[in-house]
């Protein structure tokens, strides 16, 4: 399983949005409403990377926009990221999920998912062209940085990796997800680390 096909040579992400529109590259584009594609300036300084968009995202067809992406904007607006310098995708473009009742439930996608996908990913990063990719938790750290990434390990610190397309500067940090997982008596303190390694990213690129 491969998007490689269906990534076009040539053009931007405008270019890159419309042709994975009809992206069959894994089983996820048939139970999933669309294709959900990386949004934000086309010229990025930091580009942010997360796992597969989730059930509101599926419904409205763009990146971060349900609870988890709203957690996400609150931390970057405290961290004094100007969105012009911004731009959000997922690792994986389709939901997956399972059915419980009526209830779409989130399923972390497998790695044939998340290598069927990177073709998307590499074009977008080439594409881009950010001065620091920060990786939002664990699968899209394993995605652009192996198998031996830990979030716990690797987080909050700037590192210089070689990829398909280039030198790259990568920052790690957990998915604003799992904050609203955490429990309710360490959940302010899960954010405000959180935004302390937003604010540490956009510094990144600020020198």
């Amino acid at each position: 399983m491969s998007a490689a096909e269906f990534v076009p040579e040539s053009g931007g992400v405008a270019e890159l949005r419309a042709a994975a529109k009809d992206c069959h590259g894994c089983e996820l584009w048939e139970p999933a409403t669309q294709t959900v594609f990386g949004a934000g300036s086309p010229g990025a300084r930091i580009m942010l990377v997360g796992e597969q968009p989730g059930d509101v995202e599926d419904q409205r067809g763009l990146p971060f926009v349900g609870p988890a992406g709203q957690l996400l904007q609150k931390g970057l607006d405290e961290a004094g990221a100007d969105r012009s310098m911004l731009y959000v995708t997922n690792a994986v473009k389709h939901f997956r999920f399972t059915w419980q009742g009526k209830r779409r439930l989130h399923q972390t996608p497998d790695a044939g998912n998340v290598n069927a996908c990177r073709p998307w990913l590499e074009a977008e990063i080439a594409r881009v062209d950010p001065e620091l990719i920060v990786v939002l938790g664990a699968t899209a750290g394993k995605a652009l940085l192996g198998s031996g990434f830990r979030v716990t390990r690797d987080r909050g610190v700037v590192m210089e990796r070689e990829t398909p397309v280039g030198a790259r500067r990568f920052f790690a940090t957990i998915h604003p997800s799992a904050i609203l997982r955490m429990d309710a008596d360490v959940r302010d303190q899960g954010y405000a680390d959180f935004v302390t390694d937003l604010r540490a990213a956009v510094a990144a690129v600020e020198v």
